[in-house]
């Protein structure tokens, strides 16, 4: 049986101070313990947040990480870094990463070996822009990502991995895809793995939706068969909206 995963990323928001706030202000709430939580905070966080964390089931996650374990790479964190902190996952290949810092798909396919190197899973991101759903070229633009993505990757990494679906035209804008539409994407991108991996595969791995979902949307979503979790932006800076969404 699948764990549902739901997990917040706060991007570029919160200082330390208002890192450790927030976390403090998640603590106080009874949460769903049938659900994977996780939080994906800057790396200035990272150390701080994870022994916040300390007694709790909340799991944390990086933003981002470089490929390679160390080297002239100014401005980079290494997966070598992430491990001694602690952290469990890492989300790579976010549309934001792909849009601004030129992130590729065989970008995305070195840090995803990288990570899971070194016991870290990845969230890995994939979606089309508005332009190209519109001209019905959804299924095309995530089969290659999904593909490129994976290339390389064993069938006894898949358990390791979470795909998550962001369509970019939903992410930041108020837009959301429909349930119906969110379900239909995350199925069609298990039918992808259960073709290139196998049927336990389709089975076992876990797939998210993300873009704009906010408390009064979860539920709904979470009622899909295909869609195994969230991941939330701007509805995770805030200790009650995450719980909610926790708690769906």
């Amino acid at each position: 049986m699948r764990i549902p995963i739901i997990a917040g990323n706060w991007k570029m928001n919160n200082t330390i101070s208002e890192a450790l706030a927030l976390i403090d202000g998640i603590k106080k709430n009874k949460l769903n313990k049938e659900v994977e939580k996780v939080v994906a905070v800057p790396f200035t966080s990272l150390s701080e947040v994870k022994k916040a964390l300390e007694g709790t089931d909340i799991k944390l996650a990086a933003q981002n990480m470089h490929w390679e374990d160390n080297g002239a790479y100014t401005g980079e964190v290494s997966p070598l870094m992430l491990k001694e902190i602690g952290i469990d996952y890492c989300i790579i290949g976010h549309s934001e990463r792909r849009q601004y810092f030129n992130e590729l798909d065989e970008t995305v396919n070195k840090k995803i070996k990288s990570a899971l190197k070194y016991d870290i899973k990845p969230i890995v991101c994939v979606g089309e822009t508005l332009e190209e759903r519109e001209s019905g070229k959804e299924e095309i633009v995530v089969k290659e990502q999904v593909l490129k993505a994976l290339e390389g990757i064993n069938k006894e990494n898949i358990e390791d991995i979470v795909i998550a679906y962001e369509p970019i035209w939903a992410i930041g804008t108020g837009k959301t895809a429909s349930s119906d539409d969110a379900n239909n994407m995350c199925r069609f991108i298990r039918k992808i793995i259960g073709d290139k991996y196998g049927e336990d595969s389709k089975k076992s791995i876990r797939i998210q939706y993300g873009g704009s979902v906010k408390p009064n949307t979860i539920k709904e979503l979470m009622s899909k068969k295909e869609i195994d979790g969230v991941l939330v932006g701007g509805a995770s800076l805030v200790a009650e909206d995450f719980v909610k969404l926790v708690n769906y």
